[in-house]
Parts: structure tokens; C-alpha cells; sequence
């Protein structure tokens, strides 16, 4: 996912002064905060943000004008509070003598609460003397728009004024040329005994055997002052909230702990970027770059999520429906019925220095949120929440019938509005993912494969959805889905290679690179079970599995390599769809296998599935080379887990029947034992329980508080 226009920095540029992989952040609402493993704010691409502004841009811990030296580092297992653990470097005598080093425990522990930084500096003393303690804090703050942290350049910034000192703190102010006025600061406990408009700093006597605490806040400006009272209010506030959201629908526990903790992790990573809007919940996308409501990746995170929780695409399609436009528009890309991409608060959308305040400029989000709502509707029986969106589901399919197929040929296309805007708008958005077979760039309108797919099931959906609101039209759509199956199936299928194109470009010429995509027809299930067959072994043949995953292009062809962004990389996301569609055909052992795969992966990231990884082959006692610069926490990648749980477990859910189907069910190696707690069906709620028991899955369903909802095992 880049969302920087064609010409512009690519996403690794932009992270010069630091790797993503080595930072830490915590989010609450539309504010997050990203520092290096002691907590510091060094100004790269780290920083304390706000509606898309950087708030503050340094934040740095001195003792004895040195860092001190890192003992342990972490998020807490819900996301919501960051701790280090450090010792004190040598320090010169004051008044007496020298400090030894490593007498000091130095403890910083932090949250987030409505957008505010809480943090507490805790100093142990463990030395046997009275120590003279020098701490200094130095603070900056820069109110640069995110994508100028990221890299691009501004012809001009607003008026910055002189930091204010308040006495135990500093505020800093900036106008910015959207007129609109914004303000951060730092705020200490006790009051500095020297103060400057960029450092605090602090002389603590410290007794042997004892502690002290100083607290500090950060943010946009408040009176109160900072105290252990209100510190730890806010971390209980900060772990409720990821609580309450991590807690919503049902719970998967495996008996083995490593297993469970990936689980635990990938849930608490999907909670923690959910945000709750005046519409419900919708999971942001991911930290540092896409920390805002995305619609591509809420609605394939809500999908991910679906047969666990479906209070997310309940969240998530009822606010995009909110944002669905009603103009057309170049600069925007466009066109009434269709559905945002994006939208981005701070001052270059405001001022329209970039598209991305609100862009609607991806040519599958519009038939991925009308395949989400009938996906939606079979699995929670919802017809209150899809009559009051159909509104603006019909106008989404009015999108497809039209603007959607810009040349007429009937097949889903694009392309940009303005040069501004992405130059591909599939998933795949980077300026070089559609080329030919000869690595020649394609020309639009190009119509992915993939968007077919998501097409197919838009239609579909939109029949079973009018069927069961007594709408007209449910015949036409169905005609429709079957028109693009045929289109689909004889345009884009190469017989000679028993594969799927990528893309068709603007002069009709198939893009034949052999792609990922594919898989997601396997998804929306449009293949005949012959070319899904041959779809899934191509998949899971060592061109594509990597052996942490399946990766985005195949080996050996032109533009493969993977170190790139969309080009041989592996995006577990992508990997899970795949996965999915494969079991919706009958794959299982395949299926299990990459699973497994990719939580051995993610043993090497903390437990956290990453936006992407490098596509490199798997080695022995070699783990997997990390991307740079990939999100973490990502959205869809933490829910890729759920998905590729669901597709090993061969599970459906038919609400309207008040049945959980589930067919020829396995665990992944090592997981003998795995509990689904809680799943709601219909009016009912329901505990299974699975274990391996003599080389098979045993599943063991509970009592429904339901008696008409039924478990169905097959296989």
C-alpha cells in the first residue's frame, strides 16, 4: 500500500534516518507515537502524531547527558502501554564521588489516552551511596504534515512561533497555511531547575534502597498538571479500551503457547489500530504511514474478521456508505456510487496539496464493500443493517455498470484522474506491480484480475441481498455475475500455461507476469474446480511458496525480486486470501502448511505478522529477512491469521440455516489442541473445541444456548 502519486519518493526513501522494523509505537484514537527501543522521539520518521500532523518531533532521556544503556524493551501483550528498562552509564561525582555505572534502574513506561502522552520515569537506586542524578529531557516539535515526514517537499510551511515556557514545561504553537492553529507541548510533575525552549533538566538527590518517580505529558496543550494519579488512570483507561474492543465476538485459544501467544498478538494488533467512530468500529490500517480509516484494507480486515467478530464490517460498511461519493472528480478520482480509498486529516489534504483528504482513487474497493455486505448478511442474518445500507449499495453496483468500465468492454478498469493521484489502484498500488511479460509498464485502462473476481461476488451479493429484501433486480445481477465468470474465464485464462493473466491493459493485450492474483479468484470462488486446481498448485509451488509464505510474483520472470514492494515480496494478507480460496476448493494440506510457515515466521517479529516480508527462499536455521520499512502493527496482516485459521478449518457460517459447517478440519503441525470460545450464530453462542487424537482432528462441540443452531462436520 502506497499511497504517495507515481514520481514521488517509493516508501523506502522516506526512512532514511531509521528502520520501522527497530521502532515501537502505541496508538489511541486518530493520535500515535513512534520511538526507538529507549523511548526516544529522535525526528526521522518517529514523532508523536495527530491527525496527521507530527505534534512532536523530538523527545529524548538524558542521564548524565547520556542514554542510558538498554536492559529490556517492549509493548505490553494488548499493545496499549510501552516500558524500557535501562542502567545508568558512569556518572562524573557531584559533590562526591563517582557513580558506577549499572547502579541506577532507569524504568520509562507509557500510554496514550484521548490522543494525550501519559509517561512515568522511574529511578531505583541499588548502589550502596547517595547519588547526585542529573536528568535532562530535550523536546522539539516540528508540526510536519506526515507526508512530509515521509518524504515529500512542501513549496512553502506556515508560521512556527517561539516556544512558550510555561514554568514545568514548554508550549509550541504553529499556523498553518490552512488557517487553521495547532499546539503541542511537554509538561513535567516537578518543575526543571533550568528550562529552555528545547530541554528540561532535572538534579535528583537519591538515597540508596529508594525510588523516585517523575511524569511527564505530551500533546496538545492542557492545564492539569502531570501526577501519579492521573499516569495511572490513564493506563487503565488505555487497557480497557484495547480490552474492550480485543474481547468483542469469539476467542481462539490453542494449548500451545507459542501458537496462542501469535494468536493473542494478532488479535491485540487488530484492536489496538480499531478505533471506534461515531459509526461503529473500523480498524486503520496501519502504523506509522496508515493510521487512518483505508477502504480497501478495513474491509478485507473486517472480512478477515468476520466469522470471529462482525461488529467490524458492521463498523466498517456503515462508514464507508458515509463517504460514498456523489461527484465526479479528477483530482479525487471520482465518480458517483464509488467508495473512498482514503481520506487523511493535517494540512497538505486540507489544502489540497495532496489527494488523499478524501480519494477515492482504488478500482476494487467499491465491489469489495458490496461482496463484504452479502458476505456480511449470510454470516450474521442482518437485513435491519443492509436495508439501511442499500442506498448506497446500489449505487456502488451503479459504479460497476458504469463509471466502473470506463471503455465498455465489460470488464471492471482504470485510470488516474490526475497525475497526483495513483497510477495503479488495484492492492498492488506501486508504480511498477501491472507490466507485461517483458517488464514493459502497462497502459490503462487496465482492468486487474483480481477486480474482476471482486466484481463477480459484488454481483452475486447483490442478488441474494435484493432476494431476501424484496428488491427488483436480483436477476439482472446474477445475469451479470455470470457474464463476468465467462469474461473472466476466457480472457484472462492463458491454456498455455495453465494460469491466469495478470491484467488487460488498454489495447486489449493480456499483462502475463505471473502474479498472486489469482489466488483471489480462488477467493470469491469464480474458477471451475479444474483451473482452481491448477491455480493452487502453481501457488504452492516453490515459484510462489517461499517457505515463509507465498509470494506476490513468481521466481524467474521479469521485474521479480524479493526485496521489492509488490514484486516477489510475501504479504500475509494476500497469502491468507489465497489460502482461503484454496480451501473453499478442498485444499487443506497445502493450506496448513503455509500457515504453519508463516508462524514460524512471525516467531521472528515478536509474535506480529509485518505489512510484508522479503520474498527470499526459506533456509535451514535461517530466519526470514525482514522488509525495512512494513508496517507494524498492520490491519490486514494481524487478521491474516484469523483467515488462514478459518480456511484450515474449513469453516462457514450460515446464518440464515443457523449452522456452523465445518469441512475436513486440520490443525497446523504442533497444534494438537484449539479452542473456539464463544461464536455467536443467530440468537445462539457456541464453544468448539478441537484436538488431534490419533492422527485426526476430533471436533467437540459444546451446548448451544441456541437449540436450533446446528454443527455440521464433514470429512
Amino acid at each position: 500500500m502506497d499511497d504517495l502519486a507515481a514520481g514521488d519518493l517509493e516508501p523506502d526513501e522516506a526512512v532514511a534516518d531509521g528502520d520501522l522494523a527497530q521502532l515501537l509505537s502505541i496508538k489511541d484514537g486518530d493520535a500515535f507515537i513512534v520511538a526507538d527501543a529507549w523511548g526516544d522521539i529522535r525526528g526521522g520518521v518517529d514523532g508523536l502524531f495527530g491527525d496527521g500532523t507530527r505534534i512532536l518531533s523530538r523527545l529524548r532521556l538524558l542521564i548524565g547527558d547520556k542514554r542510558p544503556s538498554k536492559l529490556s524493551f517492549g509493548l505490553s501483550r494488548d499493545n496499549a502501554v510501552f516500558t524500557f528498562n535501562g542502567a545508568n552509564l558512569a556518572l562524573p561525582p557531584v559533590g562526591g564521588r563517582t557513580t558506577p555505572r549499572g547502579v541506577i534502574h532507569v524504568e520509562r513506561k507509557r500510554c496514550l489516552h484521548h490522543g494525550h502522552l501519559f509517561e512515568r520515569l522511574r529511578l531505583t537506586n541499588f548502589g550502596l551511596d547517595e547519588v547526585m542524578l542529573p536528568i535532562a529531557f530535550e523536546y522539539g516539535a516540528d508540526f510536519r504534515d506526515i507526508f512530509e515526514v515521509r518524504g515529500l517537499k512542501r513549496p512553502a510551511r506556515g508560521l512556527t512561533d517561539e516556544p512558550r515556557l510555561t514554568g514545568r514545561g514548554v508550549t509550541f504553537a504553529y499556523q498553518g497555511l490552512d488557517g487553521r492553529g495547532r499546539t503541542g507541548g511537554v509538561t513535567f510533575s516537578e518543575p526543571p531547575w533550568r528550562l529552555t525552549a528545547s530541554r528540561a533538566d532535572f538534579m535528583f538527590a537519591l538515597a540508596p534502597g529508594r525510588r523516585m518517580d517523575l511524569f511527564l505529558e505530551a500533546g496538545a496543550c492542557e492545564d492539569e498538571r502531570p501526577s501519579r494519579h492521573r499516569f495511572q488512570g490513564a493506563v487503565t483507561q488505555a487497557h480497557r479500551a484495547v480490552r474492550e474492543i480485543k474481547d468483542e465476538g469469539a476467542q481462539l485459544r490453542a494449548a500451545d503457547g507459542a501458537f496462542s501467544a501469535w494468536l493473542e498478538q494478532s488479535r491485540a494488533d487488530v484492536a489496538v489500530l480499531t478505533t471506534v467512530l461515531p459509526t461503529g468500529l473500523y480498524p486503520y490500517a496501519g502504523i506509522p504511514w496508515f493510521s487512518t480509516p483505508f477502504g480497501r484494507d478495513g474491509i478485507i480486515t473486517a472480512w478477515q474478521m468476520l466469522w470471529l467478530d462482525p461488529s467490524l464490517a458492521k463498523g466498517v460498511l456503515t462508514y464507508l456508505a458515509m463517504r460514498q461519493a456523489d461527484q465526479v472528480s479528477a483530482f479525487g478520482d471520482c465518480a458517483p456510487g464509488k467508495i473512498m480509498h482514503e481520506t487523511r486529516g493535517g494540512e497538505m489534504a486540507a489544502l489540497r496539496e495532496i489527494p488523499f483528504g478524501l480519494y477515492y482513487g482504488g478500482v476494487d474497493t467499491t465491489p469489495l464493500f458490496v461482496a463484504l455486505a452479502g458476505a456480511y448478511l449470510q454470516r450474521t442474518g442482518d437485513l435491519a443493517l443492509i436495508r439501511q445500507l442499500w442506498p448506497a449499495l446500489v449505487g456502488a453496483a451503479g459504479w460497476l455498470e458504469t463509471f466502473g468500465d470506463s471503455n465498455g468492454d465489460g470488464l471492471i478498469d482504470y485510470v488516474r484522474g490526475a497525475q497526483s493521484g495513483l497510477a495503479n489502484q488495484g492492492w498492488k498500488d506501486s508504480i511498477d506491480s501491472v507490466f507485461h511479460e517483458d517488464g514493459r509498464f502497462a497502459t490503462g485502462p487496465i482492468a486487474l484480475v483480481e477486480v474482476q473476481g471482486y466484481a463477480y461476488a459484488a454481483w452475486l451479493a447483490m442478488a441474494t441481498m435484493a432476494e431476501r429484501l424484496g428488491e427488483p433486480g436480483g436477476a439482472e445481477w446474477s445475469r451479470r455475475a455470470e457474464a463476468m465468470r465467462e469474461a473472466v474465464e476466457t480472457r484472462f485464462w492463458m491454456e498455455e500455461r495453465g494460469y491466469y493473466a495478470l491484467a488487460i491493459d488498454g489495447e486489449g493485450k493480456v499483462c502475463a507476469p505471473q502474479s498472486s492474483n489469482p489466488g483471489h479468484l480462488l477467493f470469491v470462488g469464480l474458477p471451475t474446480p479444474d483451473r482452481a486446481a491448477l491455480v493452487s498448485q502453481r501457488l504452492l509451488s516453490h515459484h510462489f511458496d517461499s517457505g515463509w509464505g507465498i509470494r506476490t510474483l513468481a521466481t524467474g520472470g521479469a521485474r521479480f525480486n524479493p526485496m521489492s514492494y509488490h514484486n516477489g515480496s510475501i504479504w500475509p494478507h494476500d497469502t491468507a486470501i489465497a489460502l482461503m480460496g484454496m480451501a473453499r476448493y478442498g485444499e487443506r494440506a497445502g493450506v496448513v502448511k503455509v500457515l504453519r510457515d508463516l508462524f514460524d515466521a512471525a516467531k521472528s517479529f515478536d509474535m506480529r505478522m509485518p505489512e510484508l516480508l522479503c520474498g527470499f527462499a526459506r533456509e535451514p536455521d535461517e530466519p526470514p529477512i525482514a522488509y525495512p520499512v512494513a508496517c507494524m502493527p498492520q490491519a490486514w496482516a494481524a487478521g491474516s491469521t484469523f483467515m488462514m485459521m478459518q480456511a484450515g478449518l474449513g469453516l462457514s457460517i450460515d446464518a440464515w440455516r443457523k449452522e456452523v459447517r465445518l469441512i475436513r478440519p486440520t490443525l497446523p503441525d504442533g497444534v494438537d489442541q484449539l479452542t473456539l470460545e464463544s461464536l455467536a450464530v443467530g440468537d445462539g453462542v457456541v464453544d468448539i473445541q478441537f484436538q488431534r487424537l490419533a492422527g485426526r482432528i476430533a471436533v467437540i462441540p459444546g451446548p448451544c444456548s441456541d437449540p436450533a443452531v446446528s454443527v455440521i462436520i464433514e470429512g
